[in-house]
């Protein structure tokens, strides 16, 4: 006979949830640091873990910061991978969308509401390669900012970037500027003498600033961190090298309610990347779906 499946009562839920969100503060508070902060940056720039939320990203960058692609033991091996012996699930939190009933006659009432649970995933390192089975490719292309691999990806950024109410020239600039983003005639102008990659990273930072990232609003420091930050990000997840770009980090976020104020930054660098990534119609890439799909909370 099979074994009935017993429910948690409320107060192991209780104490279950207790624990993620002690989890999830921990991982926030590695943004408090340089070090920390990079760590998350490398996270969200990987292309396999680019569509998961920013508290899934820290809860990553937290267990395995050198973790590149993510997915459970099931989607492993539909990926063409079994997961080592051994080895050790990263825990993180994905939603679970639940249809309300009435609770005078049990029928669904047509509204929705979201609950979250704890599901484990396992990074590519964790994983090997299942003999006799063919493997899905895993590795986004990368390519150097010196190329031209990418040119085909400045027109529709242009497009966006119009979109914003903003004009998009390509003009010869002298000295050691690239371009720039004038807000207030709504100009962005890029150095037309650069490789079409280098062009379209700084297109993409200065789009950035167009959607709102001003010295007025953040202070120059913060805001070039930001930008600077999110430009990172979108050119690693689209594929373009910058491997060897620093990440900048601005200490002491806040200096009252610190954590608070650095996950504010940090949410709002992952939405201008996600603004980014979704303008040029980015897809999941190389099976990434079958990562992220059930960890995307």
């Amino acid at each position: 006979m099979a074994k009935t499946k017993r429910r948690s009562s409320e107060a192991e839920r209780a104490e279950r949830r207790q624990r993620d969100r002690e989890r999830l503060q921990r991982a926030a508070e590695q943004l408090l640091t340089s070090e920390g902060w990079q760590r998350w940056v490398r996270v969200r720039s990987q292309g396999g873990l680019a569509r998961l939320s920013l508290s899934n990203q820290l809860l990553i960058a937290l267990a395995r910061p050198d973790a590149t692609f993510v997915a459970g033991f099931k989607g492993w091996l539909r990926l063409g991978f079994a997961v080592k012996k051994g080895e050790r699930a990263i825990s993180i939190i994905a939603p679970l969308p639940i249809k309300e009933r009435d609770r005078v006659s049990g029928e669904e009432t047509g509204e929705t509401i979201t609950l979250f649970k704890t599901v484990f995933v396992f990074d590519r390192g964790q994983v090997a390669p299942i003999e006799g089975v063919e493997q899905a490719p895993l590795d986004p292309p990368c390519e150097p900012l010196t190329g031209d691999s990418h040119r085909h990806l400045i027109a529709p950024l242009s497009a966006f970037a119009e979109s914003l109410g903003f004009t998009v020239s390509f003009e010869a600039i002298e000295g050691s500027a690239g371009g720039w983003c004038d807000s207030k005639n709504k100009r962005i102008v890029v150095d037309a003498k650069r490789p079409a990659n280098a062009q379209l990273r700084i297109l993409i930072h200065e789009t950035i600033h167009g959607l709102g990232v001003g010295y007025a609003e953040y202070g120059r420091e913060r805001a070039e961190v930001i930008v600077d930050t999110a430009t990172h990000v979108a050119c690693a997840s689209l594929g373009l090298r910058v491997d060897g770009e620093s990440v900048p980090y601005v200490v002491g976020w806040g200096e009252d309610g610190a954590l608070e104020a650095v996950t504010e930054f940090a949410k709002t660098i992952d939405a201008l990347a996600r603004r980014i990534e979704e303008a040029l119609t980015i897809d999941d890439q190389n099976g990434a779906d079958e990562g992220a799909a059930a960890v995307a909370a």
